[in-house]
């Protein structure tokens, strides 16, 4: 006699209901055990509700460890599933799964195709059970494939695609019914809540203020702080409604997206933006929006700082004030900030009033009211110019005897080998993908026939695939023989034999190079009307000014 278990699973909620597909499932598998002598069907049941069997893994579904660890305990001798699917949709997990029962001495059945689990010895049988579950999951990835393209289709025509409204929002009935026969909803303004946006956009934009100073702004205002959404405003929740497309009437869908069970924020390129404005909920007008848009982006963080190999790599390298993160107020040793000086004038024969803005070093400790010198700002024009020039002199003096034209053609060689062996790489590649269509179409004939385990489509759709790999790899190879040879050629040129010093490469590089360095070089700088003090990570006693 054998000891049967049955494994049911509805992969949504949908599915739950008592006389839907749930109960079908275990009608099927009663009926199935009943034909069956010398099977008895035990009174336990494993069940999964509303559980994708595609996009959660074996470790992480409990009803499958549950049923694992009974089969190792020899509590039954055979699991019955309504079909494969219903234990999962993943080519190598579920294949594995399976053998890990048959090891226990359980083996799987399914009502459409009865015993599935293969011999430990049949290695055959074992590649056609990762057939089979690699097909199952291929179903379910076009499944969501399909589902993911008509979502993108209903959000470029301005549909809600459902989840919690923004802030500003609520959700209420469209008098529209789903083709599942679900009321849809859309969305509808808050008036008080769509006024509290509004002032966040006009302190982002005529203020210029950051996220968390809104946030501040906004939670010291009795008015406001009652309008927040979970007691209190957040600085992400500002970011949030600043960068939000739904407040000028354009909704975006795919701004997130799941990987290993976790919501991650997607690149506003990849999002899937509604063709046309819905003027019934836009909060902030089209040109202001994209005004905000492009000042934020002006004001994004300048630096953002890494550690590799104890040095400090300056990742965004795109401020006015080319010595932020190293410049110190010399009176009170503060950290200096960004800050703006405003110059405002009118021009007489027209009467328009003109504005300009100097970039400036700002000491926080004089702006917060401490007692300080009477100096507060510090021109970025009129000291980075002084020290630019005396770190170049100091770069001159630490690298006095190493070669500016040898450094050049060390580096251009050693690009040019790290391009050979790409290119050797690739070629290799290449020549394997030749070898893999070879074999697969040596195979073919068998396919047809239905000799060879794999089927005829299986067999095609491997060669199409390694034939647009080696179609990648041969015009990526042909980018890098290009890059190549030009890489040649100027390394042949040289130069001409201009012969720089580090003093003169410094003093003709970029701003964003000069910033790089400086930060690579300085650990402090102390600004005074006085005096400027430098203190360098690599020291040769060169160090004040």
């Amino acid at each position: 006699m054998k000891i049967v278990r049955m494994l049911l699973r509805a992969s949504s909620n949908q599915q739950l209901d008592a006389d839907g597909d749930l109960n079908i499932q275990r009608g099927i598998n009663k009926d199935y055990i009943l034909k069956h002598d010398g099977w008895i069907l035990d009174g336990k049941e494993y069940f999964e509700g509303g559980v994708s069997g595609y996009k959660n893994s074996v470790k992480d579904r409990n009803v499958l460890q549950e049923a694992l660890k009974d089969a190792k305990n020899h509590e039954y001798n055979i699991l019955v599933v309504y079909k494969d699917d219903r234990i999962g949709r993943r080519m190598w997990e579920i294949g594995a799964y399976v053998m890990q029962l048959k090891s226990y001495g359980v083996d799987v059945y399914t009502t459409k195709d009865g015993c599935i689990s293969p011999e430990n010895n049949d290695i055959m049988g074992q590649m056609m059970l990762a057939l089979r579950y690699g097909n199952a999951q291929k179903s379910s990835s076009d499944t969501g494939q399909r589902v993911k393209d008509t979502a993108c289709r209903l959000a470029r025509q301005g549909k809600f695609m459902g989840g919690k409204a923004p802030y500003g929002y609520k959700l209420v009935l469209s008098n529209e019914i789903s083709k599942h026969g679900r009321a849809l909803h859309k969305l509808e303004i808050i008036p008080e809540q769509a006024e509290t946006v509004k002032y966040i956009y006009n302190l982002s934009f005529n203020k210029e203020f950051g996220s968390a100073k809104i946030a501040k702004i906004l939670n010291g205002d009795k008015k406001y702080k009652e309008l927040a959404p979970n007691d209190f405003w957040r600085p992400g929740t500002v970011t949030s409604i600043l960068t939000n497309p739904v407040y000028c009437g354009v909704t975006a869908y795919k701004r997130r997206e799941k990987t290993e069970g976790k919501y991650h924020t997607i690149g506003s390129s990849n999002w899937i933006y509604s063709d046309c404005i819905n003027k019934d909920i836009q909060i902030i007008d089209t040109v202001s929006w994209n005004k905000v848009q492009k000042k934020r982006a002006a004001r994004t963080a300048k630096y953002k700082n890494t550690q590799k190999e104890g040095i400090q790599t300056i990742m965004r390298n795109d401020g006015m004030l080319l010595l932020a993160g190293v410049a110190y107020c010399g009176y009170c040793g503060k950290k200096l900030t960004n800050g703006s000086k405003y110059n405002y004038w009118t021009i007489k024969s027209t009467g328009e009033r003109r504005t300009s803005k100097t970039p400036v070093y700002k000491c926080p400790a004089a702006a917060s009211g401490i007692q300080h010198n009477s100096t507060k700002q510090f021109k970025s024009d009129k000291f980075e110019e002084i020290i630019f020039k005396f770190i170049a002199g100091y770069i001159s003096k630490l690298l006095d005897g190493f070669s500016v034209c040898q450094q050049i053609a060390d580096n251009k060689n050693n690009n040019i080998k790290f391009t050979e062996k790409k290119i050797q790489n690739i070629k290799k590649e290449i020549q394997k993908n030749t070898m893999d269509i070879e074999i697969m179409e040596r195979h073919l004939p068998e396919a047809i026939t239905g000799k060879y385990p794999l089927d005829i489509g299986i067999v095609t759709r491997t060669i199409k695939k390694f034939e647009e790999e080696r179609k990648e790899k041969e015009e990526e190879l042909e980018g890098l023989v290009t890059e190549y040879n030009r890489m040649k050629i100027s390394y042949n040129k040289g130069l001409d034999g201009k012969i720089p010093a580090w003093e003169d490469v410094f003093n003709n590089a970029s701003m964003e190079t000069k910033r790089v360095l400086t930060n690579m070089l300085v650990s402090k700088i102390y600004l005074t009307n006085e005096k400027i003090h430098i203190q360098f990570k690599v020291n040769p006693g060169y160090d004040k000014l």
